[in-house]
């Protein structure tokens, strides 16, 4: 019995390291270039949103000054390097269209970072009634917590 007890905080530790052990599908993010002097780094992201289920099938598409960067399934992170600048970034509309977005002011070597969610239009601003997706800028500290858990889908 006595060397069960010894073996109890040792399993216990154990488990504890298995648990701070990173997401294998973020090793990627590992790989990630070192941001280059005369570009700025602009991270979209995307959680899963529980108050929204029904836009959880969505996979709209993010565009920077009407361009296209990709699609966004729900749980998973990108990054996209762009020249300094002035940025507008809106995602495709589901539901109902609020042309909700984010307009970003750009320097090189800066990193910014975007979340697309679906929202209800009024809490938007908007008078569109419904639900769509909007981007929205985040907090630094709340998106390099909220990156690690996502899945990595590279550059876009």
């Amino acid at each position: 019995m006595r060397k069960y007890r010894l073996l109890a905080p040792i399993g216990f530790g154990l488990l504890t390291l298995a648990a701070c052990a990173p997401h294998p599908e973020n090793a990627a993010l590992a790989t990630v270039p070192v941001l280059q002097p005369d570009m700025a780094r602009v991270w979209v992201l995307r959680q899963e949103n529980v108050e929204a289920p029904n836009a959880a099938t969505a996979d709209p598409i993010v565009y920077a000054n009407g361009a296209s960067l990709g699609q966004m399934a729900q749980g998973t992170v990108f990054y996209h390097d762009v020249r300094p600048g002035t940025y507008r970034f809106t995602v495709q509309a589901y539901g109902t269209p609020a042309h909700l977005g984010d307009t970003l002011q750009l320097g090189a070597r800066t990193t910014a970072f975007l979340a697309v969610q679906a929202v209800p239009n009024w809490e938007m601003g908007s008078t569109a009634g419904g639900a769509s997706f909007d981007v929205m800028t985040m907090v630094p500290y709340d998106a390099r917590v909220t990156i690690p858990t996502l899945t990595f889908i590279g550059q876009r």
